[in-house]
């Protein structure tokens, strides 16, 4: 999996086709979906359409609340297969754990289903608390792949990431780049990134990467897609890395997966 991918959060269906291609024109490699987006149709026109041998690729699509329960599952991946028109999808995530259902280990069985029968490569899951993750492998025989997670520097998730790595979970973050222009004109980041000679959101991808964080950065202006793979070429120092630590306030945008039970 490329540590540094594209989303399509928010992105409507009609421009995903775009807003794809322009990023693998760019060099990602790897796109992230979900069922919920309503936009896998778009971007696996893209996928189609861009030329580029299907192994090279990475995709990854998600199963969305409603949908969780064993057979429900097999549907739903049926489904988001047929809309993205691909035969296998390289990655699929349990979107949320949504707790009041409790549904989401008869979920995942389905997806060792779906991984044994060769129509995912990996299995995950996302929005994973600690607790959903250690109750999901003592009850589960295949260890997911991924926990994708809200992850800025403003939310560290320091103890996530610390079981993820117990675990041998790969810690994918959404939200990379937080609020945007709320994070991004934060000074001490302004001051790093002009150290560097390079923007506020490049610094804070850097950071995930030296972090070991697989990354999701999402955009529809094709300049700030290609400014965002741009990241490569720099390293960040312990100063630089000890001033963005300082700015972890354990602040959520989004939902709190211990009450997200949204259907």
């Amino acid at each position: 999996m490329p540590q540094l991918g594209f989303g399509v959060w928010q992105v409507p269906d009609d421009e995903a086709a775009k807003a794809v291609a322009t990023a693998l024109e760019a060099g990602y490699r790897s796109i992230d979906t979900a069922a919920i987006y309503e936009n896998e149709r778009g971007t696996g026109k893209a996928v189609a359409a861009s030329g580029i041998a299907r192994e090279e690729l990475f995709v990854t699509t998600k199963l969305w609340n409603s949908e969780q329960g064993h057979d429900a599952t097999l549907r739903a991946f049926d489904a988001s297969l047929e809309r993205l028109g691909l035969d296998y999808v390289d990655l699929y995530l349990i979107h949320w754990p949504v707790p009041a259902k409790d549904a989401y280990v008869d979920s995942y069985r389905a997806f060792e289903k779906i991984l044994a029968d060769g129509r995912a490569k990996a299995i995950g899951v996302s929005n994973f608390l600690p607790e959903h993750l250690r109750r999901l492998t003592d009850e589960t025989s295949v260890v997911p792949a991924v926990n994708q997670i809200e992850l800025h520097p403003q939310l560290a998730q320091a103890e996530s990431r610390a079981l993820h790595a117990e675990l041998g979970v790969a810690t994918e973050a959404w939200s990379p780049l937080g609020q945007g222009r709320g994070l991004l004109d934060v000074p001490a980041l302004v001051a790093i990134a002009r150290k560097h000679e390079r923007t506020p959101a490049q610094v804070v991808l850097r950071w995930h990467l030296q972090l070991g964080n697989v990354v999701i950065p999402k955009s529809v202006t094709p300049s700030r897609i290609r400014e965002n793979i741009e990241v490569f070429d720099f390293e960040l120092d312990a100063e630089d890395i000890a001033a963005i630590a300082a700015l972890d306030e354990g602040r959520r945008l989004g939902p709190d997966p211990a009450h997200f039970n949204m259907a």
